[in-house]
């Protein structure tokens, strides 16, 4: 599963939240800059304003109406529906999870309310995620481990199978003391700052992770450059203009398919059966091998008839006469034909078929004193 923050992960929200943390102190008569709110990035909107106000001193400081009028402006003249803070890439990536089999959440240190804004403002419907995990029930937020621990219970799935993609310190050690992989991305901070924490590896931006980076931990072997990754996600790219209506279609259906994702799947499916013939066939041989060796003395008297109703169900006489022979001078031609065989290594050749079939029968193979005789 992968779990995805909100605010430098999926939206490009970070610098407008701060904005509008500045109009919220600006309106209490308190000078601050953007740059004062970056220590408190993604401990969620309480510590945010809260921090700030702490560190300048602000007597009779309400986190509650900080936050109300926070949200206000915010949504008011920052996170517009549709007004593209999305990062590129958010939603090709999440459609390639969703096409590998792997579920996807937000799992945020934002109340529930700027969540659903930043969505909206982002083009990504809320029913693209299997879960969506925000700060208001949480008392410990980033960087406690309680909402990345929340998201993996939700989805059902260990947190060992689990990665978070984030770009706030906060964050990544949240990831870290919920034992979960972490991918950083350097929209917020900067690399160096961010390996503090050490997370699984670091890249630029959403659109700089791939989905091998996801399923197999940013392998050098493994990771496709972004011409690649375009041409992988041209059936799907079309969706970043689509309406949350053709989004939510898409994705209830599952009809929206990754051309490589199927691509691998088909070849693994073929690989199965090349395996499946390939050993199958060399167990078959290595049957029929052991049976003969453990039935030598019968085999060197195997019979085409008789093997022919062995594998065919049949239950025709091996001993069947010619016209104007009696059964039981058939039998003792065969039992004098075996005889002569046993004691001398040679024998009078006996039809197996009757002579309006003997085209069918053939003179017996020999190979030492290994005889298939046609009888």
């Amino acid at each position: 599963a992968v779990l995805f923050d909100m605010d430098g992960v999926l939206c490009n929200s970070e610098e407008p939240s701060r904005c509008a943390a500045v109009d919220v102190f600006a309106e209490m008569g308190v000078d601050v800059t953007v740059d004062d709110f970056i220590p408190f990035t993604g401990t969620g909107e309480a510590n945010f304003l809260g921090g700030v106000a702490r560190v300048k001193g602000v007597k009779d400081f309400s986190t509650e109406s900080a936050k109300k009028r926070f949200f206000e402006i915010y949504l008011d003249k920052y996170a517009k529906p549709n007004s593209g803070i999305g990062f590129p890439g958010a939603l090709e990536l999440i459609m390639e999870c969703k096409n590998a089999g792997l579920k996807v959440a937000v799992a945020s240190s934002a109340d529930r309310v700027k969540v659903d804004a930043n969505l909206a403002a982002a083009g990504l419907p809320v029913s693209l995620f299997d879960a969506i995990v925000s700060a208001d029930a949480f008392e410990n937020l980033k960087p406690a481990p309680d909402i990345f621990l929340a998201a993996s219970k939700n989805l059902g799935v260990d947190t060992n199978e689990c990665i978070v993609i984030e770009d706030a310190l906060a964050g990544v050690q949240a990831a870290k003391a919920a034992e979960i992989r972490c991918i950083a991305v350097t929209t917020s901070l900067d690399e160096d700052a961010l390996q503090q924490a050490s997370p699984v590896f670091i890249r630029k931006d959403i659109g700089d992770i791939s989905i091998n980076d996801i399923l197999y931990g940013g392998s050098n072997a493994y990771h496709i450059d972004a011409d690649e990754r375009t041409e992988n996600t041209k059936n799907i790219s079309s969706l970043g203009n689509a309406s949350p209506e053709i989004l939510n279609g898409a994705t209830n259906a599952e009809s929206v398919e990754n051309t490589n994702s199927s691509s691998s799947k088909d070849q693994g499916l073929l690989g199965s059966r090349r395996d499946i013939l390939r050993y199958g066939s060399l167990g078959i041989a290595f049957s029929c091998l052991f049976f003969t060796i453990g039935n030598w003395k019968a085999m060197q008297f195997a019979s085409p008839k008789g093997l022919l109703n062995f594998l065919t169900g049949g239950n025709s006489s091996i001993f069947a006469t010619n016209e104007g022979e009696s059964l039981s001078s058939r039998v003792q031609q065969i039992k004098k034909y075996l005889a002569d065989f046993e004691t001398g290594g040679s024998a009078t050749y006996v039809p197996e078929f009757p002579r309006k079939l003997d085209w069918l029968n053939t003179a017996p193979l020999q190979f030492g004193r290994v005889i298939l005789n046609p009888f």
